[in-house]
């Protein structure tokens, strides 16, 4: 009696695409907004917004091409950022159209501009020229390894476009927009993915040098006196901006997202000490000579003075409209936050979200942009290489950094930082860069969660038999 034994090779069983699951999950993120928008129609006028079905169209349409991209070109990329990001645009579009009906702002802006014009169809172009972008990254960057090569090149792009600004009038009292004719751009929401390109690709090859330390002082380790030069070089670029651009913003977003990725890379708490420390120094330092700084902090300090209020009115007008909003909001459209002014729809959006949804709509808004921040985080740790650690770690923590200064600086945490809030506010240059974000961590993704290839068959391997008597 004999028997026989077959050696045989099991290929890899690949990991779920949750296209499937995004799919689902894209159908309620373009279906809430569109709610939304009957909601705020009937509110304001009791009958149903006469652009509802091309709103909700385009807004689906967008979101189709987005998904079928992600299905061709990065088929095992996260199930959430896509549907996440589309919900945030769509609850921007449809607030941003809700101030557009505001009699109010209307005639503020005939007596200001000597004519109005509505936002709500300039976003959602802008949402249409972001999920090119989307598009075109998922499309052409195959592997985002590739953007390493460009480590040194990104830096002098970055530096570039946020030197640009300078020679460009003040709007608001910051010089951070560029303007050619009639259009205007905000180069700095550009300049966050160059730069966290450039500290991926420089911190990945200096994280060694820079993780070691001399000393230990209250149970602190200190880095070597050389090892300073990165970040004192960062702190110090990041004061001229703000000295010379008065852009308190992109100051905070640049240093902070230095100091969290040189964290991240070297795993020494001493960093993040002296990155506060620093940024405590250069902000108190530039606010004893910078009027426009001084003010803003002035506001933030003293919104209700008289001598705040004669210069402007917005911070208190946004306070008064979170407390007006209570635990469950006035409902859409039945709110007084167009009582802000000209950045009602930019700035401070998120007062209107937080009197017309109240303080329970507030924490799921607000938790919308935690699950992206942690999807990105949760793709850094998945990622295989160093540099898509770092680079999905910048990322999410630049988006994060830009959250917490808008929303803060509009609830009255910190000083205003004159920054967009992401999907959300009304501004070409902030949705169109946000996208471009998204689809680089969906690449990221794609690339940590893809399965391995199975081994090709050996053509030289033979059955082996076992003969028993």
């Amino acid at each position: 009696m004999s028997s026989t034994t077959h050696t045989s090779t099991i290929g890899a069983i690949g990991a779920p695409s949750r296209r499937n699951t995004e799919l689902a999950l894209l159908v309620f993120a373009v279906a809430i907004p569109c709610f939304a928008y009957a909601n705020v129609g009937l509110a304001m006028t009791g009958e149903m917004p006469t652009g509802m079905l091309g709103y909700g169209l385009g807004l689906g349409l967008l979101a189709a091409v987005g998904h079928l991209v992600v299905r061709k070109f990065a088929p095992y990329a996260d199930p959430l950022l896509l549907p996440l990001a589309t919900l945030l645009n769509g609850l921007g579009l449809v607030v941003i159209w809700r101030l557009d009906q505001s009699q109010r702002l209307q005639q503020r802006a005939e007596n200001l501009f000597g004519s109005f014009s509505p936002d709500a169809p300039k976003q959602l172009m802008f949402s249409a020229v972001g999920i090119a972008l989307f598009v075109a990254v998922l499309i052409l960057l195959k592997d985002h390894r590739i953007l390493q090569r460009y480590t040194y090149i990104s830096m002098a792009v970055a530096l570039v476009l946020l030197i640009l600004p300078m020679f460009f009038p003040a709007v608001n009292g910051a010089k951070i927009w560029i303007s050619l004719g009639p259009f205007s751009i905000q180069p700095g929401e550009f300049a966050k993915i160059i730069i966290a390109i450039f500290f991926s690709g420089y911190l990945m090859v200096k994280r060694d040098a820079l993780a070691l330390a001399s000393r230990r002082f209250m149970g602190i380790y200190l880095p070597r006196g050389r090892d300073l030069g990165p970040i004192i070089t960062i702190w110090a670029m990041s004061l001229l901006i703000l000295v010379f651009e008065t852009d308190l913003g992109t100051s905070l977003l640049f240093f902070g997202m230095f100091v969290v990725m040189l964290y991240v890379a070297t795993e020494r708490t001493s960093w993040i000490v002296f990155g506060l420390l620093m940024s405590a120094v250069g902000a108190v330092g530039v606010a004893t000579f910078e009027s426009h700084v001084q003010q803003r902090v002035d506001a933030w300090l003293h919104p209700f003075s008289d001598t705040v209020m004669q210069q402007s009115d917005q911070v208190a007008q946004s306070l008064m409209a979170f407390g007006s909003g209570g635990v469950l909001g006035t409902g859409l459209g039945q709110g007084n936050s167009d009582l802000i002014g000209f950045a009602a729809n930019s700035d401070f959006i998120l007062a209107t979200f937080g009197e017309e949804l109240g303080l329970a709509g507030m924490m799921a808004f607000l938790l919308i942009y935690g699950l992206i921040v942690e999807r990105g985080v949760r793709t850094a740790l998945a990622a295989r290489d160093p540099f898509g650690k770092l680079l999905a770690v910048g990322l999410s923590g630049a988006f994060a950094i830009q959250v917490f200064v808008v929303c803060g600086g509009v609830m009255g945490l910190i000083p205003l930082t004159g920054m967009t809030l992401p999907f959300v506010a009304q501004g070409g240059s902030s949705v169109i860069a946000n996208w471009a974000l998204i689809a680089i961590l969906i690449r990221i993704s794609d690339t940590a969660r893809r399965p391995a290839p199975a081994p090709a068959p050996n053509p030289d391997a033979e059955m082996t038999q076992v003969v028993r008597p």
